[in-house]
């Protein structure tokens, strides 16, 4: 019995060094100030990426990428954290993720008008929708885009554009009942 415990023991301190040291790695890589252009005015500023947040969530997928401070805040503290783009702290991909989820927050859903909730990286993802009214994911997005599309596009829910793709996808399933929407 008191080889297990001490098996059990051996393991839960190597474990807890590993990820000790997976945590430090992650903090360091994010915790300094960086000079960056203000996409809002243009002029330069110093953010600072908030490295706890970062090196916490990049131990469960791709790290969550936010300002800690900046200094246009906190007059400007409300943006949607657009100059993160610059940053090389992080895969294109978890940044372009970063700001659409900031902007989401300030959105309603252009289909059925509501807000927008934590957007988990298990749930279903919102989606954007041009002018033409085509739907657009995420991955389709590329970050010299970005500013183009925060301008023109509108936001759709994850419930709305998993609806809208499965008409798409599947008309011949759909049965259109105008009774119950009212109309």
């Amino acid at each position: 019995m008191t080889l297990v415990y001490l098996v059990a023991i051996v393991l839960l301190v190597t474990g807890l060094a590993f990820g000790i040291r997976f945590f430090v790695r992650a903090y360091v890589r994010y915790r300094d100030s960086r000079m960056i252009t203000c996409p809002g005015n243009g002029e330069a500023a110093i953010v600072e990426v908030d490295a706890v947040h970062a090196a916490f969530t990049s131990a469960f997928g791709p790290p969550d990428i936010r300002l800690q401070n900046c200094w246009r805040w906190p007059l400007q503290q409300g943006c949607g954290q657009e100059c993160l783009l610059q940053l090389n702290v992080a895969p294109e991909k978890c940044l372009v993720e970063g700001v659409l989820r900031r902007w989401y927050d300030s959105k309603l859903c252009v289909t059925c008008g509501g807000k927008f909730h934590a957007i988990g990286f298990m749930d279903h993802e919102p989606a954007l929708q041009s002018r033409e009214g085509q739907l657009v994911e995420w991955k389709e997005v590329s970050i010299k885009d970005l500013p183009t599309v925060m301008a023109t596009y509108e936001p759709v829910c994850p419930d709305c554009s998993l609806e809208r793709s499965f008409r798409i996808e599947h008309p011949e399933l759909v049965v259109y009942r105008p009774w119950r929407d009212g109309s």
